[in-house]
């Protein structure tokens, strides 16, 4: 977190509140929102190249919901990143960094037990099993080959 927070931050609580305005941020609020009437959108907007400036702006609905809709991820993305103190690198050593500054404790080692095979966990939640064959229900299914995924060219995204 910046230099400019660091005051404010003294409890668990209070560093969760402020992470927690930004993790989980739709593209646009609702209070950026002006109106809405005759098939046009009306918001606010920050204009970066002029001193941070409110501006409004109108665009069709249509180009509205096209623009939003360039920041709705694709099924099975996660939005959030993991930088800073949750960064890979080094992540168990920030975490231990942050946990004295909180005066926290260290937490209790997980449970070291291989984790359930996938095709176990779907059996144990709809008796039906993955590994047996579903034409003959008598032999047992085994992975003969695994196909990486689609390759070629990355989609083009028309940000304009």
């Amino acid at each position: 977190m910046g230099r400019l927070c660091q005051g404010a931050l003294r409890r668990p609580e209070q560093v969760l509140d402020y992470v927690g305005r930004y993790t989980h941020r739709v593209a646009i609020s609702n209070n950026r929102l002006i109106d809405i009437e005759d098939n046009a959108v009306r918001f606010r907007w920050k204009d970066y190249r002029h001193g941070n400036r409110q501006k409004v702006m109108t665009v069709a609905a249509d180009e509205f919901i096209r623009r939003f809709m360039l920041h709705v991820l694709p099924e099975g993305f996660h939005r959030i990143r993991y930088y800073g103190f949750l960064g890979n690198r080094y992540r168990a050593q920030k975490l231990a960094h942050c946990r004295d500054l909180l005066g926290m404790p260290v937490p209790e080692p997980s449970d070291s037990r291989p984790a359930k095979d996938y095709r176990d966990r779907y059996e144990d939640l709809t008796s039906h099993s993955l590994r047996q064959c579903p034409a003959c229900r008598q032999g047992q299914m085994i992975i003969i080959e695994i196909f990486d995924g689609a390759t070629g060219p990355p989609p083009y995204w028309d940000t304009s």
